[in-house]
């Protein structure tokens, strides 16, 4: 009476909400869950439910339950859910954020271990046991989540976790079998999506199923594909599994896991899909052995696209042909185990069959060929193409032996012999083989000869502009050829290091090189010599630099062209000033302008050197100012210019220095000396540096007769206001700064020994005072 009530109750929502996945967590236990609704086999044996773990909801709600989503286009009809939110939130349409959180809800560490991961919290888990009767079992799986944010750079970042875990009884370890199919990699919001524009590249983007809107059947913003989850197991032998879901470092954004009512079965391993997104398709005309064999087996039964195939009745199957290709393998206890494979196929390459022409200069029909020269026709410009052997015989490139050794300098035994190239798709590494017919081409091209002017490193080398040679030879060949140019003979018919058009020529004096004309972008259609002359340039000196005394001018300074081991006379000069012509057209020039001049020489043969010799100008020192210090114990002297060059400092009869300034300078009357290092002009200038003497012995004896202030004459310090004092501040003398000096007398008598003060009144309102001794 129960379960025909819960039909009735599961009618009326689906007529109220056909378009939406339903949950339900209170019609079934975790064991019928399990046993029921995932399982409903009787060839999986001894199933029973161990743990069951989700959020604590208050009673009302949980985290895993049993979905509906009949009418609706999820891909499944049922099935189990488990998520990392409530179940309620789990239902359609998408039009709110399942961002759920609960009490003491914890993580698991069995998933972060098999994950290797940490700081997982609100995990669901289902655990139980079951036991199988074939060697492999798997079931059908999406995952969804609202971590997957459409053109947001989150989701590159950010993903739930969870885990199909399974491991025989009495072992430790778990696998996890929730992985990418033919990987390794844990099936997760980051590793599952299209490209993110600004965010990441798109990782495995052929197992995403979509973005949801809010017209979604289920409660989340994205989506996988159906995947199935796959584990070897040992017939008869008893398994556990742990199905967990968790969050990742926080509660927020929930994600679910959906599995397919019925979808856990006995399966047979066919192998991986063969794809083209994956790259390992079939290539066209390529076929593989479908293998089922199975243990126990006493039915094969075999269906491409849905349509059994009645003759095939083996375990291994051979398929040439793409398709979705399945299995039921029919066991003695009667169960069923099934297999499915998707198969697609490369297109072959396409490539033509072409010729190449060499040219042969000894007219016997051989000659050498670069086979590499057909790359382009053959594989018709596909980057996706390349050529990876050339054969002699179409059987040897079918079989890929025998391979020809030198296919870069391939020399043919017969007129239009034909070799086969094995060309290859990169990506699919698929093949074909393609016809190459050899000819011979018998074309000939006059010698031509270049002529260049030796450089300005006089060494019989130079640059040779070989565009000049090709516009004389592409009147002569046909239209849209194209000429390349190689040093020797060998290289042109292998086409090995073709030179540039502006050719740095490696033999002094004269050199041949060779000309190719080539057709069709590598048919040759002639080779000739280009003999390449160095013409003799002038040899001439160095650059120079001369410095100019302003201070001379108008005179001026003779500047030579510079020939070297020749007679200046064999050749035409041409001097400029700052780049214009000045006029003059001999081998020297007077110069007295400051600037740059160049000279253009010119020999018969018309090949030119030129140098330049610049002229820079000194003058004079100006002294702009000297600053002085005085009065001191240290008195020191500091020179000033308004212009800048190279000069030199003296003071007095002193040695001349080249810094500026001078220290422990005397009181006294002093000159400075400034001159130009190279004796462009020199400047002076006197000052007066202010001292007091500190004593004086007026004595008779012509020394030290009179007492003044030193750094004092007829233009210095005239100005001084000076007072005599005794000791007792009583003024004695009047001093004038031009005058000999006091006598140490007052009013015509001898004043004695003592010590004297003076006071020192300057214009500028300086006082000064000090003493001195008279000594007797």
């Amino acid at each position: 009476m129960q379960k025909r009530l819960f039909i009735i109750l599961f009618l009326i929502v689906g007529i109220t909400s056909a378009q939406n996945v339903v949950t339900d967590v209170q019609t079934y236990t975790p064991q019928q869950l399990v046993e029921d609704i995932l399982i409903d086999s009787s060839c999986i044996t001894n199933v029973q439910v161990t743990n069951v773990v989700g959020g604590d909801f208050g009673g009302s709600d949980q985290s895993y339950g049993y979905f509906d989503a009949t009418g609706t286009t999820f891909p499944f009809q049922s099935g189990i859910v488990l998520s990392t939110g409530r179940l309620s939130n789990v239902d359609g349409p998408n039009d709110s954020l399942s961002d759920d959180d609960a009490s003491g809800w914890d993580g698991d560490q069995d998933l972060e271990v098999a994950l290797d991961e940490t700081n997982t919290l609100n995990a669901t888990i289902l655990e139980f046991q079951f036991t199988s009767e074939a060697t492999q079992i798997s079931f059908n799986y999406i995952f969804a989540s609202e971590e997957y944010q459409e053109n947001n750079a989150n989701t590159c970042q950010y993903s739930d976790l969870f885990g199909f875990l399974i491991r025989e009884i009495g072992t430790t370890d778990y696998e996890n079998i929730a992985l990418v199919p033919g990987t390794q990699v844990p099936v997760k919001v980051t590793t599952v999506h299209p490209e993110i524009p600004g965010g990441c590249q798109e990782e495995n983007e052929f197992y995403f199923g979509s973005w949801n809107d809010n017209t979604a059947p289920i409660n989340f913003n994205g989506q996988t594909k159906v995947l199935s989850a796959v584990a070897n197991t040992v017939p008869n032998t008893t398994y556990e599994v742990k199905l967990v879901i968790a969050d990742e470092q926080n509660y927020r954004y929930d994600s679910a896991v959906f599995l397919e009512a019925g979808s856990f079965e006995l399966t047979t391993d066919l192998g991986p899909n063969l794809l083209e997104s994956t790259n390992n398709a079939l290539c066209e005309n390529q076929s593989t052995d479908l293998d089922a064999t199975q243990t126990g087996a006493i039915i094969y039964k075999w269906f491409k696209d849905g349509t059994e195939l009645l003759t095939e009745i083996n375990p291994i199957l051979t398929v040439a042909d793409s398709g979705t290709y399945n299995v039921e393998v029919t066991l003695s206890n009667g169960c069923i185990s099934y297999g499915e494979i998707v198969i697609e196929q490369f297109p072959a390459p396409t490539t033509v069959t072409t010729t190449l022409t060499e040219c042969d200069l000894e007219q016997d029909g051989i000659t050498t060929y670069n086979l590499f020269d057909t790359d382009q026709v053959i594989t018709v410009g596909n980057p996706d193409l390349s050529i990876i052997g050339f054969y002699n015989s179409l059987s040897d490139a079918e079989q890929q032996i025998n391979a020809i050794t030198t296919p870069d300098s391939f020399q043919n035994t017969t007129i239009n012999q034909v070799v086969y190239a094995l060309v290859i798709n990169n990506i699919s590494s698929c093949t074909a083989i393609s016809q190459i017919t050899l000819q011979i081409s018998n074309n000939n091209l006059p010698t031509y000869s270049l002529n260049a002017c030796d450089d300005a490193t006089i060494d019989g080398l130079t640059t040779f502009d070989l565009s000049q040679v090709s516009s004389q030879i592409t009147p002569l060949v046909p239209a849209g050829a194209t000429i390349s140019y190689y040093l020797t003979q060998e290289d042109a018919f292998a086409e090995n290091n073709p030179l540039p058009t502006n050719f740095e020529s490696t033999i002094p004096n004269f050199q041949t090189i060779y000309a190719q004309v080539t057709t069709n972008g590598s048919d040759c259609y002639a080779i000739t010599d280009v003999n390449l002359n160095v013409l003799n340039t002038p040899e001439i000196s160095e650059n120079e630099t001369f410095e100019y005394c302003l201070n001379n001018y108008p005179d001026t300074i003779t500047l030579v062209g510079g020939v070297l081991n020749d007679s200046p006379s064999n050749y035409y000069y041409q001097w400029l000033l700052n780049g214009v012509d000045t006029g003059v057209n001999t081998s020297f020039i007077e110069a007295n302008q400051i600037g740059v001049y160049t000279v253009i020489i010119t020999g018969t043969n018309g090949c030119s050197n030129s140098r330049d010799i610049t002229l820079t100008s000194i003058e004079a020192p100006i002294i702009d100012n000297i600053a002085f210090t005085e009065l001191t114990s240290n008195n020191t002297i500091t020179v000033t210019l308004s212009n800048t060059g190279a000069f030199e400092y003296a003071l007095d009869n002193g040695s001349y220095q080249t810094f500026n300034s001078f220290s422990n300078v005397a009181p006294g009357i002093h000159t400075v000396y400034v001159r130009e290092i190279d004796g462009c002009g020199m400047s002076e200038q006197t000052i007066a540096i202010l001292g007091f003497p500190q004593f004086f012995t007026p004595n008779g004896d012509n020394y030290n007769q009179y007492w003044k202030p030193i750094g004092v004459n007829d233009s210095f310090n005239t100005d001084l206001d000076i007072k005599i004092f005794d000791r007792y501040g009583k003024l004695i003398h009047l001093l004038n700064p031009q005058s000999p000096g006091w006598d140490g007398t007052l009013n015509g008598k001898l004043l004695p020994t003592n010590d004297y003060w003076y006071l020192v009144s300057r214009s500028n309102g300086q006082k000064i005072r000090g003493h001195f001794s008279l000594i007797r």
